[in-house]
């Protein structure tokens, strides 16, 4: 849905209409005059500022049918009025008309408008990139917002927020989306970057200029010339390099290292950092006046933590990425996605993508369940799920793959015979000497841990007890 900031007046040409509109147009706002029988088509598609209504000779039914047509539309009344109110019906416009009540009754047709705004993507290039902006929580719907209004300005932006919340996406999302589009945008590390090779970085440097400058060189500067020039980590860019990107910021022109002549540049800045930068000022670790040269537009990214129900649909996006780079597609059981919602998230959304990937190579096309999950993620109580076996059938699979063997079993024991006796030979008694034999070793070399006894011996804790309570055999 598009928006245009006129103020509609509903009705027919009149000393008071006409009256209202010069007292609009003298505050600023543009105005347009419309036939009641028009309104609802000419606001289908279109969210206006204002839609102002004389309620004069309008019954009550047909004023609260317009509103509830056009929920997303503010509508002021003009005229006396009677109780004829629905939500998007703000407030009654008195006569004689003052300044004080038209302007706050236009302040909250605006808070309307925000707290109503439609989807925000209305261009295929819109949808493409805040795809990578997953989410439905109100903080990522304000980020939205955010980077929609500010994208198609010049404003320097700081993007505020901690490591792994996605900034550079901001960033890249604030630069897709302006005029500035056709352009490059240039990332730089300040946090990366030794303090010595910083400012040849940024700005470039001329043959000789130091040892091992053996041609000239452009910085990022020349390189994001206009395109956008994003600075992340900017809280770990040195006092010294912090002034000399003052002067440009301020001045629009730098040097090479080595050089003298004086480059023009028309790039944008977007800085972002995971620092409180106040309390550096504070400590004399920033400088207050780049700060304030910086924080022109703040945009803050949410913590994962603060926005736990995205993370379903994180997961889904995270997902197929790396299915799509063919490295296999892993799910999710409905108990482990809200184990991961109850975890603090101290990584974020980088946290969250690592864990999927090492899932992916764990389970690949399997399905993962609250245990199948690392232990720190598992905030859910679930009992472990145990196929029942039947022992029997166990012991007799472990001795027909015994003789099918084609190499014979060397039991050096006088008690087992290598060879069938003529005699013959009691098998159960046989097998039982050797079980018991077999289950004494394992105790003895883990030191009687039932636990790992078991695990020596390839079967579950549960089947050695019991086979330990058959025979009568103690840890003793």
């Amino acid at each position: 849905m598009q928006t245009d900031q006129r103020i509609l007046l509903v009705g027919n040409q009149s000393e008071r209409i006409n009256r209202l509109s010069c007292v609009f147009e003298f505050l600023g706002e543009k105005v347009e005059l419309i036939d009641l029988d028009k309104l609802e088509l000419q606001t289908k598609q279109t969210r206006y500022r204002a839609v102002v209504l004389p309620s004069e000779n309008k019954p009550k039914a047909l004023i609260q049918s317009l509103a509830g047509a056009l929920p997303w539309q503010p509508f002021l009344l003009l005229g006396n009025v009677y109780d004829a109110t629905a939500p998007n019906v703000l407030g009654c416009i008195e006569e004689p008309l003052n300044y004080p009540q038209l302007t706050e009754l236009l302040h909250f047709c605006q808070v309307y408008g925000q707290v109503k705004r439609a989807e925000v993507p209305i261009s295929a290039n819109q949808t493409k990139l805040f795809r990578s902006l997953v989410g439905r929580s109100e903080g990522v719907a304000n980020v939205r917002h955010l980077i929609s209004q500010v994208a198609s300005s010049d404003a320097t932006v700081l993007v505020l927020g901690q490591s792994g919340t996605g900034k550079e996406v901001v960033a890249r999302n604030i630069h897709y989306l302006s005029e500035r589009r056709e352009g490059p945008f240039i990332p730089v590390n300040c946090g990366a970057i030794p303090p010595e090779l910083l400012e040849s970085e940024l700005f470039g440097h001329e043959k000789g200029s130091f040892t091992g400058a053996i041609s000239a060189r452009k910085g990022r500067f020349e390189l994001a010339e206009k395109g956008t020039l994003f600075l992340d980590e900017i809280g770990d860019m040195p006092l010294q390099m912090q002034v000399k990107l003052l002067r440009v910021l301020q001045e629009r022109v730098f040097e090479r290292v080595g050089g003298s002549k004086s480059i023009t540049t028309d790039v944008r800045i977007v800085a972002a950092t995971h620092r409180h930068l106040e309390h550096m000022i504070e400590k004399g670790e920033f400088r207050e006046d780049l700060y304030y040269r910086l924080n022109v537009f703040p945009i803050e990214m949410p913590a994962l933590c603060e926005r736990k129900e995205d993370i379903p649909l994180l997961l889904q996006e995270l997902i197929s990425r790396v299915y799509n780079e063919g490295r296999g597609r892993v799910r999710f059981t409905q108990r482990a996605i809200d184990s991961l919602k109850e975890h603090a998230w101290s990584g974020n959304v980088r946290e969250l993508s690592n864990l999927v990937e090492r899932l992916t190579i764990l389970y690949p096309g399997g399905l993962v369940d609250v245990n199948d999950l690392p232990v720190k993620y598992r905030h859910i109580d679930v009992p472990e799920y145990y196929v029942e076996v039947n022992e029997e059938q166990l012991e007799r699979d472990a001795l027909a793959s015994i003789f099918n063997d084609d190499e014979p079993i060397d039991i050096p024991d006088s008690r087992f015979p290598s060879e069938l006796p003529p005699e013959g030979v009691n098998l159960k008694d046989l097998l039982a000497e050797l079980e018991i034999d077999m289950i004494r070793q394992a105790l003895e070399q883990q030191d009687n841990v039932v636990a790992r006894a078991a695990e020596m011996l390839g079967i579950r804790r549960t089947t050695l007890v019991e086979k330990m309570r058959k025979y009568g055999l103690g840890k003793d």
